[in-house]
């Protein structure tokens, strides 16, 4: 029987106020509107952002809300108006959309569209309603996905159609933490060929930023990591050596500086404390 058109009900994962677990719950997914698409998440991710703003480091979060925002999935249907998907293609959801017509999106050094919601945490599509609801309340979205449902709907910027052959449980990343580490690397250091980089943290972001080191030529590539389980991994993706500060009987930016004879040229930290971005500051 076919859903188009129609409020799909499915179960999703809502949270209800910071601090506090997620409640597994059957919502209602209402049709897409104009411009807007109604997808099957397959896929998704979970991202540190989104533990961040369940513990409350995103004060501005509107509650109920569904988070999550690296997925992928299949379409659905399609409001008015799209062009760019139609129902079945494969895609991943863009948490960090770009509609490629306002000012960041025009500037060239800039990616950071005025459109999308992060920061803003108003957890609404463009039109400033929501398509989820419990038993007649609203449930706002997240970073213009929420992944963490069967069905979700975003505005058709948000998404990227993909070939159907991708896995979908690797592809959903490269909606977040892929591309962070990846164009971290490649789009804002521009890592030139030659060269010594460091990556603190080898979890999926700095495992992307290995890989991005890689292919723009860096010639040294040291991972830093508490966990040793990962250096294999690491190696493979492109790191020449790996460091376990733990083992180290010298503060880890010390040890760097002597591996590297003064100093790596491009220091990439993917754990996000400050206390280690400090440190590599000095």
């Amino acid at each position: 029987m076919s859903t188009v058109g129609k409020v799909i009900k499915c179960k999703a994962a809502v949270a209800y106020d910071f601090k506090k677990p997620l409640v597994i719950e059957e919502i209602e997914v209402a049709p897409p509107k104009a411009h807007e698409v109604r997808v099957k998440v397959c896929a998704s991710g979970i991202c540190h952002t989104d533990d961040h703003a369940l513990v409350g480091g995103m004060a501005s979060l509107n509650f109920p809300v569904i988070l999550g925002h690296e997925g992928a999935g299949i379409v659905e249907s399609v409001g008015e108006g799209v062009f760019k998907v139609q129902p079945g293609d494969h895609v991943i959801l863009l948490c960090s959309p770009m509609c490629m017509k306002c000012k960041a999106c025009l500037h060239e050094e800039s990616n950071f569209c005025e459109k999308n919601d992060v920061g803003k945490n108003v957890g609404l599509m463009l039109d400033k309603t929501t398509r989820f609801s419990i038993k007649g309340k609203m449930i706002h979205n997240f970073m213009s996905t929420s992944t963490f449902t069967q069905y979700t709907v975003v505005d058709e910027f948000a998404i990227c159609r993909i070939d159907k052959a991708a896995p979908m449980d690797q592809v959903c990343l490269i909606g977040c933490g892929f591309s962070t580490g990846f164009g971290t690397v490649l789009n804002t250091a521009k890592v030139k060929p030659g060269t010594t980089c460091v990556v603190f943290g080898l979890g999926g972001i700095g495992m992307s930023a290995v890989m991005a080191c890689k292919i723009a030529g860096a010639t040294r590539i040291i991972g830093v990591d508490i966990n040793p389980t990962k250096f294999p991994k690491a190696k493979e993706l492109g790191c020449t050596e790996c460091v376990n500060p733990n083992d180290c009987s010298k503060p880890i930016h010390e040890v760097i500086t002597e591996m590297t004879n003064g100093g790596a040229d491009y220091a990439f930290e993917c754990i996000g404390k400050v206390d280690v971005m400090v440190r590599i500051a000095l």
